[in-house]
C-alpha cells in the first residue's frame, strides 16, 4: 500500500476515468485525465453474461494493470446519470493519498454470512494501520445480508465505516458473482479496504415506498426464510395482496416489498424476496424476518422514489464535512429499476443535482444495499432503497 504525496488545497484529488462496454461496439474507453492510467482501484459493474466474456474483462486489465479490479454482476449498470443494461461499466480511481487492499472469501450457504464477514473484516484490518472505510459486494443469492452486515458493524474497529450491495442478476434470480483480481466468480465476497486519513467519506440511504394493507405479526421463520404472518402460511397470504401479479412471482414480488416495524409503530428496515418454495408455503428475503416483529406491505409512489435517491445523496454530501464529492458510488435496488422503468434515470439525475455537477457517478442496481443506518458508522441490510456513498481526498 502506498501512499501519494498531498494535493493542493482546494484541487481535485483524485483521478477518474469511467469506461463503457457493449456487445456491439465493444469499449468505449474515456481519455483518462494525468494520473488516471495509475489508477489503484477499478469499480467494475456489468451483467452477469458480459462479466463472463473474458476479452472483455482482459482489455480492461491490460487498460489499468496496476488497479485492483473489484466489481460483481448487476441487474442494471450506471455510469454518470446514464442507466444502460446487458452492459460493463469500469470506473478508474488513482487515489492521491489513499491506500487500496482487497480481501475475498469464498461463501457457499447463507448461513456462513457472519463468519465470512467476520473473516473479512480481520483480514482488512491486518493489513495496514489506517483503515478508514470497507466497500463490501456479495453475490446476491447465497448470502444472509443481515448477517453479513451485522457481522461488519461488530468486527470493524469504531470509525470504520462500511457500505456495499448484493450482486444481481437482473430479475432473473438465476446466478450472481462477484470479481476481485480474477474472472467472475459466484459463492463469493469481496471487500476493499480504503486507508489513510486523508480520505472523507458520506453516505446515505433511502427508500420512498409507501406502505399499504394492515400490520402482520412474524409468528414463524427461520434466518430470512419466512414461514408464517399472524399463524397463516407466509407465501399464501402475500399471494393474496398480490392477485393477477402473483403469478410473476418472485419477480413481481419486486414492486411489493415487505417492511419491518421499527418499534415505533412506523416501517424500518425493507426486506425483498429473493426465492420461494410453493411446497413449503415459505418466502427467502435478502434479509431477516425475526420472530415477533410485525411487517406490512409496501408499494411504490414514483415522486417518493426520487426524492428519496436525492435525499440519500444529500446525506452522502453532509457526512463530508465541507468538503466536495468526487466520487459517488451508487447502488439502488432492482425493484425501484422495475418500478420507475422509463423514468429510472430520474434517480440518477437528482443524485447528480444534490451532489454538484463535479462528482463522478458509478455504481449497479442490486439484491440489496449495505449501509449504515442514520449517522452512526454502523451498517445494516436494506432492500428496496437508493444507497449513495460519497468519497473525496483532502
Amino acid at each position: 500500500m502506498a501512499l501519494g504525496a498531498p494535493g493542493l488545497k482546494g484541487e481535485a484529488i483524485m483521478r477518474i476515468a469511467q469506461h463503457v462496454w457493449d456487445p456491439k461496439t465493444g469499449w468505449r474507453f474515456e481519455s483518462a485525465p494525468a494520473g488516471a492510467s495509475d489508477a489503484s482501484l477499478l469499480l467494475v459493474f456489468g451483467a452477469t453474461a458480459a462479466l463472463d466474456r473474458a476479452e472483455a474483462v482482459d482489455a480492461l486489465r491490460q487498460r489499468h494493470p496496476s488497479a485492483h479490479l473489484v466489481g460483481c454482476s448487476t441487474a442494471g449498470e450506471i455510469t454518470g446519470t446514464r442507466v444502460h443494461d446487458d452492459s460493463i461499466v469500469a470506473t478508474a480511481i488513482a487515489f492521491e493519498r489513499t491506500g487500496v487492499e482487497v480481501a475475498r472469501a469464498a461463501i457457499d450457504d447463507a448461513a456462513h454470512s457472519a463468519q465470512v464477514a467476520r473473516s473479512l473484516a480481520d483480514d482488512l484490518v491486518a493489513r495496514h494501520a489506517g483503515l478508514r472505510h470497507v466497500l463490501v459486494l456479495s453475490d446476491g443469492l447465497k448470502v444472509n445480508g443481515s448477517e453479513l452486515a451485522a457481522a461488519l458493524r461488530s468486527a470493524l474497529p469504531a470509525g470504520v465505516s462500511a457500505t456495499g450491495g448484493l450482486a444481481g442478476d437482473g430479475d432473473r434470480f438465476a446466478r450472481t458473482t462477484t470479481l476481485a483480481d480474477s474472472v467472475a466468480t459466484s459463492a463469493q465476497v469481496v471487500a476493499v479496504g480504503l486507508y489513510g486519513s486523508a480520505l472523507r467519506v458520506g453516505w446515505g440511504s433511502m427508500g420512498g415506498w409507501d406502505p399499504f394493507g394492515p400490520w402482520r405479526r412474524i409468528t414463524k421463520a427461520s434466518g430470512n426464510v419466512l414461514h408464517e404472518l399472524d399463524g397463516q402460511s407466509a407465501l399464501a397470504l402475500y399471494k393474496s395482496y398480490l392477485g393477477e401479479h402473483a403469478a410473476g412471482l418472485p419477480a413481481s414480488a419486486l414492486l411489493f416489498p415487505l417492511a419491518l416495524d421499527d418499534g415505533d409503530g412506523g416501517c424500518g428496515l425493507v426486506r425483498t424476496v429473493l426465492a420461494v418454495d410453493e411446497a413449503t408455503g415459505t418466502m427467502t428475503f435478502a434479509g431477516d424476518m425475526p420472530v415477533g416483529l410485525q411487517a406490512r406491505l409496501m408499494k411504490a409512489n414514483f415522486d417518493r422514489l426520487v426524492d428519496g435517491a436525492s435525499g440519500a445523496a444529500q446525506a452522502g454530501v453532509a457526512g463530508l464535512h465541507d468538503a466536495p464529492a468526487e466520487l459517488a458510488l451508487l447502488i439502488s435496488c432492482v425493484g425501484r429499476k422495475l418500478v420507475l422503468r422509463q423514468r429510472v434515470e430520474e434517480e440518477t439525475e437528482a443524485v447528480q443535482d444534490a451532489l454538484g455537477p463535479q462528482a463522478r457517478l458509478c455504481g449497479f442496481y442490486s439484491y440489496g444495499e449495505i449501509c449504515p443506518q442514520g449517522t452512526m458508522g454502523v451498517c445494516e441490510l436494506h432492500n428496496q432503497t437508493m444507497t449513495v456513498t460519497t468519497l473525496s481526498e483532502t
